[in-house]
């Protein structure tokens, strides 16, 4: 029983400050939810409003005892990291304005403060504290699903909705637009961020479009539904200041052409001092292709970046692995990808020595 207690304790820790670094603050609820003890799908669908996962404490996977432990650990951890406790609540934006969230099933408000309760770190400034406060307090935005094939029957008036169309869900039923009091916005396609971002602005109602893929398996954004009069407003307000947005955006690009360009140069000195047999011309071969900007590699990583020894190793490997070796013929053969590498792990190993002068 010890041991399981200092295992449940270690978890909370581990929990705790996960979400206290990812977040900046942490609350009972998003700390169940880092231990997989509340799954985020059932809080989604509450913020949301469904019915079945209001209140949501019955969602909560957790016996009464170890959640009892959980939240005393919980405890501890706060008064010994010395945590400040923030205020916030949890509302879902609805058609009549926000509405406040119940977590208990009794709506006790003695519990409900205790779910509702954040930490952050002490010393904070009081304008830190309110901003946090404010982002902890924010409803989500209102969301507009786009049917992908199959149809749907607004529940109000029991029109057909088909592929394409829009519907809104008012806790847990579908409602096309004119139901849902939104048939006056209008589609805004994504793609033009700030004028995304001033037609939210300047509209007082408005909603994100989404849109299942089913290859991703996710509901991606497809551009948000504002007032015409915003729509107007925001391509005014783009227009009169292209002319800066369009120097700014070129002072990024060389910007990062600066910083990319330091980077491969530091990257190849770090290389050609770890691999002093490498070819320089090589050497800057590689610092080019694992540092290439957007391109998901170890060299873009926050490692990488800091020409962390591993990192540069694991570049230099992948580099010998598909210019040194047969690899990429193997793969075209059909051969496994482990099988692969496997078979040209020996001669990978006769290259990195021969740099190294070992």
């Amino acid at each position: 029983m010890a041991t399981r207690s200092k295992d449940l304790r270690q978890r909370v820790l581990q929990a705790a400050e996960a979400v206290l670094d990812r977040d900046g603050s942490v609350g009972p609820l998003e700390l169940l939810q880092q231990m997989r003890l509340l799954e985020p799908v059932h809080v989604q669908g509450w913020r949301k409003g469904n019915k079945y996962y209001t209140p949501l404490e019955p969602s909560i996977q957790c016996g009464p005892k170890k959640l009892n432990d959980t939240y005393r650990y919980f405890h501890d951890w706060i008064e010994e990291r010395g945590l400040q406790p923030l205020e916030a609540s949890y509302v879902r934006s609805g058609l009549k304005g926000n509405e406040e969230l119940q977590v208990t099933q009794d709506a006790d408000p003695e519990r409900e403060a205790f779910f509702r309760t954040h930490y952050a770190p002490a010393g904070l400034s009081q304008r830190k504290a309110k901003q946090l406060e404010k982002k902890l307090s924010k409803a989500p935005d209102l969301v507009v699903y786009q049917l992908v094939s199959k149809s749907a029957t607004c529940s109000e008036c029991e029109a057909e909705l088909w592929k394409g169309e829009l519907l809104y869900m008012e806790k847990g039923q579908p409602l096309c637009l004119s139901c849902a009091d939104m048939d006056h916005l209008e589609f805004l396609p994504s793609g033009d961020a700030t004028l995304t971002r001033r037609a939210r602005k300047h509209s007082p109602l408005s909603a994100i479009v989404v849109r299942f893929a089913r290859a991703r398996k996710r509901y991606e954004r497809q551009g948000i539904l504002v007032t015409h009069d915003a729509i107007a407003q925001a391509e005014a307000d783009c227009l009169n200041d292209a002319d800066q947005r369009a120097a700014r955006r070129e002072q990024d690009v060389q910007r990062r052409r600066r910083e990319d360009h330091k980077l491969v140069e530091e990257m190849t000195k770090a290389i050609l001092a770890e691999y002093p047999n490498c070819p320089a011309t090589e050497a800057r071969g590689i610092a080019e292709h694992t540092a290439q900007r957007g391109s998901g590699r170890v060299g873009r990583s926050a490692a990488g970046r800091e020409l962390d020894p591993n990192a540069l190793d694991l570049a230099v490997g992948a580099w010998i692995r598909h210019n040194h070796t047969k690899y990429d013929t193997l793969l075209m053969q059909g051969t496994d990808r482990r099988m692969a590498r496997r078979m040209v792990r020996d001669q990978i190993g006769e290259v990195l020595s021969k740099w190294s002068g070992a």
